[in-house]
């Protein structure tokens, strides 16, 4: 018999999942910025925003049901240098983001 918590634990992530959820994530919040985006930064914000969950994946794994939790660890890991990549404010920037994922 499995124990309560394996049974209702998620697996980790693949890193493919990763990466086309870290995509969809970014590319609501930049269509909710209401400001273009050249790809070519869309691209680098996603992969830097890939790299710091590959390095975080266990806590995210930990925590994946806690949406504010983790819409806070992207408001101090990752927004300061998004916002600088993309040259925009960084509170749009977070609150953008935290409406696009529901944080």
């Amino acid at each position: 018999m499995k124990m309560f918590q394996e049974k209702h634990s998620a697996p980790l992530p693949t890193p493919r999942s990763i990466r086309r959820t870290c995509s969809n994530e970014l590319y609501r919040t930049a269509k909710r910025l209401k400001q273009h985006i050249p790809p070519t930064l869309l691209g680098q914000a996603e992969a830097f925003y890939v790299r710091k969950v590959i390095d975080n994946l266990s806590w995210i794994a930990q925590n994946h049901s806690n949406r504010k939790l983790l819409a806070d660890w992207w408001d101090e890991q990752i927004s300061e240098e998004i916002a600088a990549m993309w040259n925009v404010d960084r509170e749009r920037l977070k609150k953008a983001f935290r409406d696009a994922f529901g944080g």
